[in-house]
């Protein structure tokens, strides 16, 4: 009879559970795939790059042989050994902590979520190594103890092999039940075949998740905690077959990045639009910008023009778009990226008077980009906007921006910074639409006596309704800390 001795899920009440302990397996449990390889892939490619990746992918058939006519412990020692052999533990940590969450919020179970989210105690007891999954299922679930299989390390190190007693599945799960919880009785256990048994004739009620590949993923706005920040270059999951579209098309990608960057380096920015479309570039553009001025008096300010923040070459096609050589400001851009770029770049100290004295000269001199939330966002969020704009001039004009990529992301907080530009630029298709917004009239300006931090929360308001974005309080450091453990400071000379 199996696993189905059990009653289904379904028929588990989830009421009046807050002073109850749930146990539950992750894999095909707690989220709706058991397919692990996508999340060792994600691990494989953002440490150890595409010729991990391969590697990986060329271990996956004997993952596949091992796991499903074999052993499923001896398949699972096989995959992690491929992706985590000679890899820094630290760095493996890093990508749990920072690429991993998202995806597996992606794919989490509604009805064990139901069950799950309703009791007091949460536990979870999983083959993948615990350092994979221990940052999203404490940080993002609320869970309590984490049960994983322990990998071995030498030197700070990983050695692809597992610590004993082995892979966490069968009664080694129920070994490691007993050792956390001795004689008490969790109230709820939760798994999804036969393996899972052990530990789940140790709860008090037990129930089956039955396989249903057409249930859909929890929304995440579900979730106790937003997923605000992350990081990677993947935007999808990479299954096998995708992982194998990603190797072959990474050498052809980089030449076309190659070639992309080029126009946009050297060609003269007034002769870029229809150039970035002949070699697949999408821009579309809505509302109406203003026309550049033809005289300006010697009081008179420069248009500034105030954005959300989404990759490197947001104030290059802002510029196409414009038909015209735009200067921007950054907080932090790598010398390479600074070479590169065929406008203007003119870097900020962080210091405000000196900051606030840079930003002035350069709007006598004519229009100019800024980026007030001070870094790159992929989410559907805005960062908050750094009020020092305000203060500077009444002539500005919010621009909303939103781009779409469909196999790399063109920003990172943990990696090589200068790679930023081509990683966006290696998409098959990516897309930028820009949005031109009414300029703030006299009564949301700082003339009218509001302050710089409400003129500056109304040019966010705007630009997240624009989107449909959510408006946040986070700055930069609150991202490059949750991501990187530093400040996002990009020294001068990189």
């Amino acid at each position: 009879m199996g696993i189905t001795i059990f009653p289904t899920l379904e028929k588990c009440i989830s009421e009046g559970r807050a002073r109850d302990t749930i146990v539950a397996n992750m894999d095909g449990t707690l989220l709706r795939s058991k397919a692990s390889f996508t999340y060792f892939a994600l691990v494989a490619f953002d440490v150890g790059g595409v010729l991990r990746l391969l590697f990986l992918l060329l271990f996956s058939p004997f993952f596949s042989i091992f796991y499903y006519f074999i052993s499923e412990s001896v398949g699972l020692q096989v995959i992690i050994f491929a992706t985590f052999v000679g890899m820094k533990v630290s760095d493996i940590e890093s990508a749990a902590r920072a690429v991993l969450p998202k995806f597996y919020s992606e794919d989490l179970h509604p009805e064990s979520w139901r069950v799950f989210s309703s009791c007091g105690k949460r536990c979870v007891l999983t083959s993948t190594p615990r350092i994979m999954v221990e940052p999203f299922l404490k940080d993002y679930l609320g869970v309590d103890i984490v049960l994983g299989t322990e990998i071995e390390t030498y030197k700070g190190r990983a050695t692809g092999f597992v610590r004993f007693p082995g892979v966490l599945i069968g009664k080694n799960k129920a070994n490691a039940l007993r050792r956390i919880f001795g004689e008490t009785q969790p109230e709820i256990g939760l798994g999804n075949c036969d393996t899972e048994i052990p530990y789940m004739t140790l709860c008090k009620e037990s129930y089956y998740v039955p396989r249903n590949p057409r249930i859909k993923a929890l929304c995440t706005n579900k979730l106790p905690k937003p997923i605000i920040f992350h990081d990677g270059r993947l935007v999808k999951k990479p299954t096998p077959l995708m992982s194998l579209l990603i190797i072959l098309w990474i050498p052809f990608g980089f030449l076309l990045a190659c070639v992309r960057l080029s126009v946009m380096s050297l060609l003269p920015i007034p002769l870029q639009y229809y150039a970035l479309l002949a070699i697949g570039i999408r821009l579309t553009i809505k509302g109406t910008p203003p026309p550049p001025r033809i005289k300006k008096s010697k009081d008179q300010s420069g248009v500034l023009f105030v954005s959300c923040h989404r990759t490197l070459c947001d104030p290059v096609i802002l510029s196409v778009l414009l038909s015209r050589s735009i200067p921007t400001v950054t907080y932090s851009l790598s010398r390479f990226s600074e070479i590169i770029s065929p406008i203007k770049t003119v870097r900020l100290t962080r210091e405000r008077a000196s900051d606030a004295s840079i930003i002035k000269k350069l709007l006598k001199k004519g229009d100019l980009i800024i980026f007030p939330e001070g870094t790159t966002s992929r989410e559907p969020f805005l960062l908050r906007f750094s009020s020092l704009f305000a203060e500077l001039t009444d002539e500005i004009v919010p621009v909303a921006m939103e781009n779409k990529m469909n196999m790399f992301h063109g920003t990172t907080t943990r990696g090589w910074k200068w790679m930023d530009a081509f990683f966006f630029l290696m998409n098959p298709r990516p897309t930028y639409e820009i949005t031109f917004l009414n300029k703030l009239s006299y009564e949301f300006t700082c003339k009218s006596g509001k302050s710089s931090h409400e003129v500056a929360n109304y040019v966010q308001k705007v630009i997240a309704e624009t989107l449909s974005y959510e408006c946040t309080t986070f700055t930069r450091k609150d991202k490059y800390m949750a991501l990187a453990r530093n400040d996002g400071t990009v020294v001068k000379n990189t």
